[in-house]
């Protein structure tokens, strides 16, 4: 087996810096907001399995000081009867972030619609109209089109800010 070049080598160590920040950045904790009934959120799990990923939901109410309940906007219970409903910490929930029009690049940190959610990564190559994003948390390298990618973006101290990782 052939030797990795320079290239090679320095696209390898980029991805390892940014996965690592990554993983990082999708273990903490969002910052608390207030919010009020019917207000559209994120959920970022913290479930095995779903670390890095964001639902859509709404406030249905808060309950106590910690936690509120929210409805899931593509999640459905376990007989798919209706949408999914469960109490989530003050700190798993953010605003819904704005949409940044913008080219997408090698080595950005994006978010991908997949699985009824989006989950954190980053773009690793691109070919013709596919852009494969690999996943920090489950180390898994997928291609999908533009439309199914957003910016990735952190909030923080009540705004939206793009992450300078790696």
């Amino acid at each position: 087996m052939a030797e990795p070049n320079d290239a090679d080598k320095n696209h390898k160590l980029i991805i390892d810096v940014i996965s690592d920040n990554i993983r990082e950045t999708a273990y903490k904790n969002q910052q608390t907001t207030i919010f009020q009934i019917n207000d559209d959120i994120e959920v970022a799990s913290q479930e095995e399995g779903y670390i890095g990923s964001y639902y859509h939901a709404t406030i249905v109410h808060p309950v106590g000081a910690y936690h509120y309940k929210v409805k899931y906007k593509t999640l459905v219970n376990n007989d798919e009867t209706a949408p999914l409903e469960e109490l989530v910490s003050v700190y798993e929930v953010r605003p819904i972030p704005p949409d940044i029009p913008h080219e997408m690049k090698m080595y950005e940190i994006v978010d991908v619609y997949d699985n009824e959610g989006w989950w954190f990564g980053l773009i690793t190559r691109k070919v013709e109209q596919k852009y494969y994003v690999y996943f920090p948390t489950t180390a898994d390298t997928i291609a999908y089109s533009i439309d199914k990618l957003r910016v990735h973006q952190e909030w923080s101290d009540g705004n939206w800010i793009v992450p300078l990782l790696g």
